[in-house]
């Protein structure tokens, strides 16, 4: 669905939509939060990295995600596309309030549907540390194959140490495979 040029998803209980300045407070209640970035490559956030990330969001690549029910603003995700072959990543972030409600499936899945019927592309990777078991279920949920383990690749800031990182990957005849 687009509007005004914009591209908003939906799932059943989300809106996946372009970020706004007045995301700004829920983006860094997660972004900012050592508990909520303990496993990603960057934070936690200060305010300005916060600004300048909302600042630098990209339309139909890094989406808001929005609950239906409230409206309420509980993470961000994105689609990262590479022309040259076809291909793109995957990412997210949720709130940690929002944590194991099967949110993350059902953005992961989108994403991956939005790469594959929209966007045409080839093959879709996600990676994620290794230790980080609901994002390893997001990707396996959606049918994404674990393709390699990276030794110590990820340096993880909070805990200050090199951790393990995953590859999963989904081509797109096994996205419309499963679909039949």
């Amino acid at each position: 669905m687009t509007q005004k040029g914009t591209i908003i998803l939906e799932t059943k209980r989300l809106i996946l939509q372009q970020f706004t300045p007045e995301d700004f407070d829920a983006v860094h209640s997660w972004a900012s939060n050592p508990n909520n970035v303990r496993l990603m490559l960057w934070g936690p956030n200060t305010k300005e990295e916060t600004k300048d990330f909302i600042n630098n969001t990209k339309p139909g690549k890094d989406f808001a995600v929005v609950l239906k029910a409230d409206g309420n603003v509980i993470g961000s995700c994105g689609i990262y596309p590479n022309a040259a072959n076809d291909t793109a990543e995957i990412g997210w972030i949720l709130h940690i309030d929002h944590w194991k409600k099967g949110f993350g499936t059902e953005l992961g899945g989108k994403l991956i549907r939005y790469g594959f019927e929209d966007m045409k592309l080839r093959r879709i990777i996600a990676e994620s540390a290794a230790c980080n078991y609901g994002s390893r279920r997001i990707m396996e949920r959606n049918g994404m194959r674990h393709e390699a383990t990276y030794i110590k690749s990820r340096w993880a800031r909070i805990d200050k140490e090199w951790i393990d990182g995953v590859g999963y990957a989904i081509l797109a005849e096994e996205y419309f495979n499963r679909k039949e």
